[in-house]
Formats: C-alpha cells, sequence, structure tokens
C-alpha cells in the first residue's frame, strides 16, 4: 500500500485558466504543458484532472515563460522574483497583522488591477480585494487570495480557517477547486471579494526566519496549493480517513458514521449539505490516488488498478474513463505498452 498522503487533484477547467493569458498572446504552451507532465489530449476532456505537482510545476513553468508569477492575469507582470522579495519584507514584522499590512501594500505596488486591504469588525478581520469596478476572472481572485493566504498561513506556521469567502465572479460549473482550497462558506455574485476570519490571527506572532524561508521558496506554489487548503470540511475528514486504508477495507457509511461519532442520518445531511455523498468521495478518492500513482511513472496500469481496489484491469479502465474521460494512460510519463 502506498503511503497516504492525500494531495488532491486540481481540474483541468484550472488549467485552463492557467494557459488563457499566455494562449491569448499567441504563445506556444506545449513544452510548459510537457514540462509539467500534463499531456495535450487531457486539455480536450472537460472531466480530467491533474495532480497537484503537475499543476504546481505549471504555474512555475508559466512564471518562466511570460516572467510573470501571476499567470499573466494582471495589465502589470508580476516579475520573476517578485514573491521571493515580498518573502523576504516580511521576516523583520512582529505580528500577522502587521506582515498583511505590508504584503498588501507590496502586492499594490506590483500588479494594477486589483489590490486589498484589510479592516476588523468585532471579532472578525477581512481582507478585501478591489477591483476597481472591472469585474475580473475568478481565477484573478482566487490566484489571490492563494498568494495572500498562503503566506499568512507559513508565517505563523498554521492554517487560518477561513469562515467565509464571497466572489464578485459568478460561480463556476465545478467550484470543487475552490471550496477544497478556502473553505465551504462561498458565495458568488457577491458586491464585493472578501475574506472572513477571526481577528486574532492578526496579533500572532510572525514564526519564520530567512533560514526556514529558503526550504519554503523551494516548495512553493506547491505548499501554497496543497498545505494550507480547506481540511475541516466532513468532506476533507472522510479522505483522511479513507487515505490510511486500503481501499478494501474502507468502511461503508453506516459504520464510518459510528467512527466519526454521528449518527448515520447526520452524515449524510453534512455530506449533502457540501454538496456531495459517501460513493462520490469514494470515487473521488479513487480518481486522485489512480492519477497520483499514474503520474510517478514507476507502475504500470494494472499495478495501479490494484492499489485503487480494483480486481480486473478491465474494470480500472472503465471507471478511470468515466471519472476523467480519457484513458489511464494519457497519465502515464512511461507510454510504453503494459
Amino acid at each position: 500500500m502506498v503511503t497516504p498522503q492525500d494531495k488532491g487533484t486540481t481540474s483541468i477547467a484550472l488549467v485552463h485558466e492557467a494557459l488563457y493569458s499566455a494562449k491569448q498572446r499567441g504563445i506556444d504552451v506545449a513544452l510548459a504543458l510537457g514540462k509539467a507532465d500534463i499531456d495535450l489530449q487531457l486539455l480536450d476532456a472537460p472531466k480530467a484532472r491533474v495532480s497537484a505537482g503537475s499543476f504546481a510545476q505549471l504555474w512555475i513553468e508559466l512564471a518562466d515563460l511570460l516572467d510573470d508569477e501571476f499567470f499573466g492575469i494582471d495589465s502589470h507582470p508580476m516579475r520573476r522574483g517578485s514573491f521571493k522579495l515580498m518573502c523576504h519584507a516580511l521576516l523583520d514584522c512582529c505580528t500577522l497583522g502587521q506582515a498583511l499590512q505590508r504584503m498588501l501594500s507590496f502586492l499594490r505596488l506590483v500588479l494594477d488591477d486589483i489590490h486589498g486591504e484589510i479592516h476588523t469588525e468585532e471579532d472578525h478581520a477581512f481582507i478585501i480585494l478591489h477591483d476597481h469596478g472591472n469585474l475580473r476572472r475568478l481565477f484573478a481572485y482566487g490566484t489571490w487570495f492563494i498568494l495572500v493566504h498562503g503566506l499568512a498561513c507559513w508565517l505563523v506556521n498554521q492554517r487560518i480557517p477561513l469562515l467565509a469567502l464571497s466572489f464578485r465572479a459568478t460561480k463556476p460549473a465545478d467550484e470543487s477547486d475552490y471550496r477544497m482550497r478556502f473553505c465551504e462558506d462561498i458565495q458568488y455574485d457577491a458586491p464585493t471579494t472578501q475574506v472572513n476570519f477571526d481577528k486574532k490571527f492578526l496579533d500572532m506572532k510572525i514564526a519564520q526566519t530567512p533560514a526556514s524561508l529558503c526550504a519554503f521558496l523551494k516548495e512553493s506554489p506547491a505548499s501554497l496549493l496543497v498545505k494550507y487548503r480547506n481540511d475541516d470540511s466532513i468532506s476533507a475528514q472522510i479522505r483522511r480517513r479513507l487515505r490510511g486504508l486500503s481501499p478494501d477495507k474502507w468502511p461503508e457509511r453506516d459504520e464510518l458514521a459510528l467512527l466519526l461519532c454521528m449518527s448515520n442520518s447526520t452524515l449524510q445531511r453534512r455530506l449533502q449539505a457540501e454538496g456531495t455523498h459517501y460513493q462520490n468521495l469514494k470515487d473521488d478518492l479513487r480518481r486522485d490516488m489512480a492519477i497520483d500513482l499514474l503520474s510517478r511513472g514507476d507502475m504500470t496500469v494494472t499495478e495501479v488498478a490494484t492499489e485503487t481496489g480494483f480486481q480486473e484491469t478491465s474494470a480500472f479502465h472503465r471507471a478511470f474513463k468515466k471519472w476523467t474521460g480519457v484513458n489511464p494512460g494519457a497519465y502515464r510519463r512511461n507510454r510504453s505498452d503494459e
């Protein structure tokens, strides 16, 4: 059994969003996709997903290609090295509140189209993202918050739970990437784009040093995408529990409810509130496990099928095609015949 580590996957819709600006400029993105181990045929499969590592590598490749760490979204590029410079500028801050003010000031200097401000109200802190009245792509707002929230979490060495998030942009066809990264309470077509969290975090001391920054930069942007995800939802809790078991040992829903110290009906209700149910969670986890294993390139499709709980390779092929819209071979680094 593989080491339990649930990094999840990223929808192909977000890959298209990441590529948008480069393609608009007529830039050939094939090499960047190749270096990120994203097969071109996945772009034509709406249900396809890519590993978290592949999406993080694509971010790096596009940053190099565009000399822009913000995917070419803003009218002013966030030149290569900007994120590193911003990180260094925050280390001598005493508290997270001070660091956030400096972070938002830095980003306002770097980017022209959007900028953030922070304010407090009673026990809540809000980061409001202004867009000069011009509606931006959801991907622009989401990427900005990934940078700000991810860096804030790293500075205090823990995830800062987000209480609510609103976007001026329209709800996407698949919002799972945003719910998994940020929080369950997300509003779209909202009057303002803002995030809400407990004000107490603003007083937390900065826990990082120049030495720890070196390791953080080596892991970025992967750590921004994965390490500080929303792990508080019932879906995330179930995925963690299942990921530590072989698929043939996964409990039925009534057994799982007992393990989670709740009734079967309560578990079903909570999953429905998050827009899913237990069978979907199991299918999604199997899919993500399979994509991760296939992407490593050191296992045959037959071996991956066994690892993900399939007794017959043909059944795995059918399930994988249903989940992603493509055959397992599209994810293998080694394309040799099985």
